[in-house]
C-alpha cells in the first residue's frame, strides 16, 4: 500500500506545473485563531500556487477547518495575513490583497476568488433550488454578467465537473447522488473562475469510490483551470492521490510539510507517521496485504 502511494503521489509531483504558475497566488503568514482562551491556530505559515493541489491533514482538532474559515472569512484571526494574488484591472500587473485586513469592500471584491466548498453535499446546497440556478448563484451574488451568460457559465462549470447540463440542469438536489452533490458544489465553486478553492473534507460523507472520484476531479480541475486548491482532509492514501504537497498539523500548528511522496517515504513527526498507520489499516482490511510503514 505504502509503495503503492508514493508511487501515486510520484505522478502528482510539482514539477508539472507550468513556469507561469510557480509563484504563490496565497500567502498565509502568521495566522492565529483564538476562541476565548483556547488557540486553535497558531502562527500558521502557508502558500498556495495557481494550478497546485495542497493536502491539509491531520487528526479532528487540529485546526484545519478553522484555517480553511478564517481565509473565506467565516472566522475572525487574532493575528496574521492572507495576501491574495489578483489580476489588476487593466495590463498584466496583479495586486495583493490581504484577505484579513484589507478593507470591507475590497475583501467583497476579492473573495470572489476564493471559494469554500463544504463537507457535507447533502446540506450544502439548497433544496429548493435546481441545479443551474444553484450553480449560477455566484455570479448572481456578484453581479457577474447578465441572465444569457450566467446561464452559458453555469453550464460550462457543469459539463467542467462532468455532469451534462441536459441531463442535470433542472435536477433538485434530492434527486442526485452524494458524488453528483459534491461535483455540483464544485461546479459552483468554479462558476466564477477563481484563484483559489478551500475544499474542507469535500469527500469526507461519500464511500470510497465516489471519494476517489471526487478527489481525482480536485486534481483534474487544478490542472486544467488553473485552480490553487487547499485539500483539508484527514486521509493521507486519498491526498496521495492528487495532491502535489503535504501540509501536516497537530495541536493547532504544521509539523511537518514537504511533497507528497517524500513525506509519505519518509515521515518524521509522529502526527504523520499515525496517520500514514491509519492509511496502511484501511488498506488492510479492503485488500488483506501487510506492510511495514516507512521510516519507522
Amino acid at each position: 500500500m505504502t509503495t503503492e502511494m508514493i508511487r501515486t503521489a510520484e505522478v502528482a509531483r510539482d514539477d508539472h506545473l507550468p513556469a507561469r504558475r510557480r509563484e504563490p497566488v496565497l500567502r498565509v503568514t502568521g495566522l492565529t485563531v483564538r476562541y476565548g482562551d483556547t488557540v486553535t491556530v497558531r502562527d500558521v505559515h502557508l502558500e498556495l500556487r495557481a494550478g497546485e493541489t495542497v493536502a491539509l491533514v491531520g487528526g479532528s482538532g487540529a485546526g484545519k477547518s478553522t484555517i480553511a474559515k478564517a481565509i473565506a472569512g467565516l472566522v475572525a484571526p487574532s493575528a496574521g495575513s492572507a495576501l491574495l494574488d489578483i489580476p489588476a484591472h487593466s495590463g498584466d500587473r496583479h495586486d495583493r490583497v490581504d484577505l484579513l485586513a484589507a478593507a470591507a469592500s475590497v475583501r467583497r471584491t476579492a473573495r470572489r476568488a476564493v471559494h469554500l466548498v463544504m463537507q457535507d453535499p447533502y446540506a450544502s446546497l439548497p433544496p429548493h433550488r435546481r441545479v443551474l440556478d444553484i450553480v449560477a448563484e455566484p455570479l448572481v451574488i456578484h453581479r457577474i454578467g447578465d441572465t444569457p451568460a450566467r446561464t452559458e457559465a453555469a453550464r460550462s462549470a457543469l459539463l467542467a465537473v462532468g455532469l451534462d447540463p441536459a441531463h442535470y440542469a433542472r435536477r433538485f438536489p434530492h434527486e442526485l447522488s452524494g458524488g453528483e452533490r459534491q461535483r455540483v458544489a464544485f461546479a459552483r465553486a468554479i462558476v466564477t473562475r477563481p484563484a483559489v478553492i478551500l475544499a474542507d473534507e469535500p469527500t469526507g460523507m461519500l464511500d470510497a469510490t465516489l471519494r476517489a472520484e471526487v478527489s481525482q476531479l480536485m486534481g483534474d480541475l487544478a490542472r486544467d483551470h488553473g485552480t490553487a486548491i487547499l485539500h483539508i482532509t484527514h486521509d493521507l492514501a486519498l491526498a496521495a492521490h492528487t495532491c502535489d504537497r503535504v501540509l501536516v498539523m497537530a495541536d493547532g500548528a504544521i509539523v511537518e510539510q514537504g511533497p507528497t511522496a517524500q513525506v509519505l517515504r519518509n515521515p518524521h513527526h509522529p502526527t504523520t507517521k499515525q496517520l500514514l498507520l491509519a492509511a496502511l489499516r484501511g488498506s488492510r482490511r479492503r485488500t488483506g496485504t501487510d506492510e511495514a510503514l516507512p521510516g519507522a
